[in-house]
């Protein structure tokens, strides 16, 4: 799924390895004060440690006095609360002044684990394996992913007029905008780009790797969900947009409970890393910071679902997707398209399929 089989492999060595290691800053606090402190167990964060601290090496950091795991200790604690704790900072003598470097230096190791730790399925059973489980839920088949824009809150200055109204999404807010791409156990199979919020659903799909890799069949005869933002096309599935039919009907149902995971996925996400709640100021020039961020907490997030670490309990409601946004100009809808989803839904929703799956 989300990991090579070899990564997997060797978390176990890792955490034989582990037991009897050196003391860590982590070793300070008790289970619970830990998870409090960075919403992630002792285990995983143990082979976060450990994985970055290979990478570390190679990233010159003025501050040579600091351990790794001190390195990594503020780090998560600014992923999971959007602040480094002054609790923190005091064990391992910082200030708040001196994060910005160590978040950002840590950030572009983990962003840079995304190819190993973040996967689309490459395989033909890989592939079987994730539509099965697709289908399994929702009643559409041949499905790979389901994808969506994720936007995150962002500051920025109204007297920039120019730069501001880049940033300003659908309900008003200033954002960035990543594509995000997931399966129905809510592993992040992709994730691209770093866009000002104003920006296109389609338009991101079109330009972006995956995106261009699914339209022209790299990935097979299989579908992605999109919603209302994105266009129907070969390879792009999204919801009748005024059904006329029963059939239609339990279709855009069954599309809206498989699309659904995305937005229980985004949830989980930024309840776990509340930094993705507001990533302070941006300017277009700045987004590649944004960017790693984004990207170090998909690979945080899935790493944390492989330990099985529950995110922490919902506060409120929970953050729904934004609206799409679309073109307004038209679009012809692609004629072959429109024929593939009109079969599947005969196949797969109509009155007859379903009285004869009760049969």
């Amino acid at each position: 799924m989300a990991f090579a089989l070899p990564v997997w492999l060797g978390v176990q060595d890792h955490l034989l390895e582990h037991e009897g290691g050196t003391p860590s800053y982590f070793d300070q606090f008790e289970d619970e004060a830990l998870f409090q402190m960075f919403h992630l167990t002792r285990p995983c964060i143990a082979f976060i440690t450990d994985t970055v601290r290979i990478r570390m090496k190679t990233v010159p950091l003025d501050m040579a006095s600091l351990t790794v795991d001190g390195i990594v200790m503020v780090a998560l604690n600014y992923y999971a609360h959007g602040v480094s704790s002054c609790a923190v900072l005091q064990r391992v003598g910082l200030s708040q002044a001196e994060c910005g470097t160590i978040i950002n230096a840590v950030s572009g190791v983990i962003s840079g684990m995304s190819d190993q730790f973040i996967s689309f399925p490459e395989t033909r059973d890989a592939r079987a394996s994730v539509a099965f489980r697709i289908e399994r839920v929702s009643g559409i088949p041949s499905v790979l992913g389901i994808v969506a824009p994720a936007h995150f809150k962002i500051r920025a200055s109204p007297y920039e007029k120019n730069s501001f109204r880049s940033f300003v999404n659908t309900l008003g807010h200033t954002s960035v905008v990543s594509q995000i791409i997931c399966d129905s156990d809510g592993n992040i199979l992709s994730v691209e780009k770093c866009c000002v919020g104003s920006t296109f659903d389609q338009d991101m799909w079109d330009s972006s790797i995956k995106g261009k890799e699914i339209e022209k069949d790299v990935h097979g005869p299989y579908w992605v969900i999109g919603g209302k933002g994105y266009y129907l096309s070969k390879h792009l599935l999204t919801p009748v947009s005024d059904p006329v039919n029963e059939s239609e009907t339990r279709f855009n149902e069954a599309h809206a409970k498989i699309y659904g995971v995305m937005q229980a996925t985004l949830g989980s996400m930024k309840r776990r890393f509340r930094c993705l709640m507001q990533l302070g100021f941006a300017q277009e020039d700045s987004l590649n910071k944004k960017s790693n961020i984004i990207k170090t907490c998909c690979v945080l997030h899935n790493i944390a679902k492989k330990f099985s670490v529950p995110p922490p309990p919902v506060a409120g409601k929970i953050e729904p997707l934004l609206p799409g946004k679309q073109h307004s100009v038209p679009v012809e809808i692609n004629p072959d398209a429109l024929k593939a989803r009109e079969k599947l839904i005969e196949e797969n929703f109509s009155v007859v399929c379903r009285s004869q799956d009760l049969q």
